[in-house]
């Protein structure tokens, strides 16, 4: 893959071996986002996990603090009086079999899927589309429920699901490099946080192997692991 000359310079000048404190990190991210655009910064967790396990399954939702820095485009499967709430809740996109045709279509533009539990029926056809994408309602994410307005409201306010990969990496975007550095840190803090306390009970050795932070068009930082967990036990 190319990269920019921009990119290359700053890699150039990045220690890629050189583990960072958090805070640090943080400011270096933010000023190494110098695209025309305001970038995603994005926390990347490598765990020491096995995901073809069923007990080993790393995958939830956290709240932002700080919020997420765009509009979260949600989609609800409902009928009758769930689809009203959802439509005074704000949902993008509210509807049923008519959702299910645009989607097996190949339509998928929208950022978090919501389905009343009887909307299962259709939305369980639909998991070989939205499931690699990450979109799949589940009840574990809150995101298969009956409390439609709830949902929706929690999920344009910075409620955000993290999902671990086939490689036991996970990917989640924690702000905008716009956030000022009290507020991106509050937000990788609940995030981190979250990710120790779903460590699974079977995982065996290191649970976290790395931590990365990033924005768009920037290299990526490494973490130090130690700092950052001491960082988080003091609320630093």
């Amino acid at each position: 893959m190319r990269r920019s000359k921009r990119y290359r310079n700053i890699a150039q000048n990045l220690d890629r071996s050189k583990v960072y404190p958090l805070v640090e990190s943080i400011d270096l991210v933010k000023r190494n986002a110098q695209a025309k655009f305001n970038e995603t910064v994005e926390l990347i967790a490598n765990l020491g996990i096995d995901p073809k396990k069923a007990d080993q399954q790393v995958r939830g939702t956290v709240s932002l603090p700080s919020g997420t820095g765009q509009t979260v485009r949600v989609l609800v499967f409902a009928e009758g009086d769930a689809a009203k709430q959802a439509q005074e809740a704000g949902a993008d996109f509210v509807g049923s079999e008519d959702l299910a045709k645009k989607i097996q279509e190949g339509w998928t533009d929208f950022d978090v899927a919501i389905a009343t539990p009887d909307m299962m029926r259709i939305v369980g056809r639909l998991g070989k589309i939205l499931g690699p994408r990450g979109l799949m309602p589940n009840p574990k994410t809150g995101t298969v429920t009956t409390d439609v307005a709830r949902t929706i409201q929690e999920f344009k306010a910075g409620k955000i699901e993290y999902r671990a990969d086939r490689t036991g990496g996970i990917h989640v975007r924690v702000g905008k490099a716009s956030f000022s550095s009290q507020q991106l840190l509050d937000n990788i803090r609940v995030v981190i946080d979250a990710l120790l306390r779903a460590r699974p009970t079977t995982a065996k050795g290191q649970y976290v192997k790395s931590l990365f932070l990033c924005s768009t068009m920037s290299p990526s930082v490494r973490l130090d692991i130690n700092e950052v967990r001491e960082a988080i036990r003091s609320g630093v």
